[in-house]
């Protein structure tokens, strides 16, 4: 009984031995694609509402995202790891499971420290999740397919954040915030049956070594201690000292940590992994395109509905951002030539994504402005993500796929919670109309930074496709 619980059970040989049996596997995998990127877009939506039963600041309300965020960062490498020892497929289920026990606990917190307790667990779930999803489209598409199969679990993920506003403004105008996280659970239930039967057995094992406890803490440390404090200058009640202090604390950690992993027997980032160029590039753009993809679910919602909009409507306008970005992630390969190289897709995609900021920033913040340009925002992202991260994954060595997929998705939350906190500083600062440049704007300033940077990193992605590693 103890053995079938923590060995992978294979596939039945029907389904096996069927030739477009990858499919399935990659239809599984987007299972937890969608989920994720669906509880994150809806809870932007439950902002408000969460303030006005908990009578609390936006910067407090933030790290119900926040504390997520914070144990997906601190958690999706060493679970990359133990999945590269004990099995991507045993993980990525039982990742499912406490998904979806935590969601169904969030929807029933009766305090927001008890919610932002139970998001916390959530992300444990979450981190075991995204750690393997490219390790396990990696293990299941034909070579020659990769590109593809990447940019369908990118769309998984795109038509998740598109569905996330419209069900979460119709939830939270309905039925309350508490469905927001309700609604996860029968998702869960249905991707673990489909997990169990139609997800491969890992091809490959790398045998465990010594965990580095004291990477992951330093890590963790780091990242928590950055965002309370950008959160402290954003309105949340801590001493005047705060900001300044958890700041120079969060860069002592990162100053740590790198020299502890450079030292460490067996560390939980892999130098080698970032002194490659190609690396290096695709996980700044891909840092920097998560902030600009999150950085408007959390500005537009606010913005709309100070103007007097409701959730709903709210979450309708909203929708264009991840629909563009579902579009071009699908259907990428057909709005650019075929012969273009994934440095050009994403250096295009960045540029786009640039004009667009530059536009938002000047334009009125309306419905009939921000649905367009929203729209070719997403557009713009849904060109250059499948891009970068098919470039990422190519030049990391298959043996250790689940870790570069976790230093990846890493890096990828990060991105989210440093879009979700710049935004919350750029609206505590500079109220909306008190300035020439007031909260919305700034905040639109700094995406359209961030976009510029991406930009950049594409140009240092490698000019021709590069070959899978063997």
């Amino acid at each position: 009984m103890l053995s079938a619980l923590t060995r992978e059970r294979a596939r039945p040989a029907r389904i096996r031995e069927w030739p477009h049996a990858w499919w399935l596997a990659v239809a599984t995998v987007c299972f937890g694609a969608f989920m994720g990127q669906l509880d994150a877009s809806i809870v932007t939506l439950a902002y408000r509402p969460l303030r006005s039963e908990f009578g609390t600041s936006l910067a407090a309300v933030q790290w119900v995202s926040l504390s997520y965020l914070l144990v997906l960062a601190a958690l999706l490498i060493p679970v990359g790891r133990l999945a590269d020892a004990h099995g991507r497929k045993l993980v990525y289920l039982y990742g499912f499971l406490v998904f979806s026990v935590a969601s169904a606990a969030c929807g029933l917190a009766p305090s927001l420290g008890a919610l932002v307790g139970f998001r916390a667990l959530q992300g444990v779930g979450a981190a075991m999740l995204q750690a393997n999803s490219i390790a396990l489209v990696l293990a299941s598409a034909p070579r020659d397919r990769m590109r593809t199969a990447l940019g369908v679990q990118a769309a998984a993920q795109a038509i998740g954040l598109a569905l996330g506003p419209t069900v979460g403004g119709l939830l939270v105008s309905t039925l309350g915030w508490r469905w927001v996280f309700g609604i996860n659970v029968p998702v869960g239930v249905v991707a673990v049956t489909a997990g169990v039967y139609l997800l491969p057995r890992s091809r490959s094992l790398t045998p465990a070594r010594v965990w580095d406890r004291s990477g992951i803490v330093l890590l963790a440390a780091a990242t928590t201690a950055g965002l309370l404090g950008v959160s402290a200058a954003s309105g949340l009640g801590l001493p005047g000292w705060a900001p300044t202090g958890l700041l120079v604390l969060a860069a002592a950690c990162v100053a740590g940590f790198l020299l502890r992993e450079r030292r460490a027997a067996a560390p939980l980032l892999d130098p080698a992994l970032l002194s490659d160029r190609t690396v290096s590039a695709g996980l700044l753009g891909a840092l920097c395109g998560y902030l600009v993809l999150f950085g408007p679910l959390v500005l537009v919602p606010i913005v709309l509905t100070d103007a007097g909009s409701s959730a709903l409507h709210a979450g309708l306008a909203l929708t264009a951002l991840p629909a563009g970005f579902a579009l071009a992630a699908t259907l990428g390969e057909r709005m650019l030539p075929s012969s273009s190289s994934d440095r050009r897709r994403a250096g295009f995609g960045a540029m786009l994504g640039v004009v667009v900021l530059a536009a938002l920033v000047a334009a009125p913040l309306t419905t009939a402005w921000l649905v367009p340009l929203l729209g070719t925002l997403g557009v713009a992202l849904g060109l250059f993500t499948p891009a970068n991260n098919s470039v990422v994954m190519r030049a990391v060595p298959s043996h250790v796929a689940g870790t570069g997929g976790g230093l990846l998705n890493t890096t990828r939350s990060l991105g989210t919670a440093l879009g979700i906190a710049a935004v919350t500083l750029a609206l505590h600062l500079r109220p909306s109309g008190t300035h020439l440049f007031d909260g919305p704007r700034a905040a639109l300033l700094v995406l359209a930074a961030a976009a510029i940077v991406a930009l950049l990193s594409a140009h240092l992605l490698p000019s021709a496709p590069e070959q899978p590693a063997a």
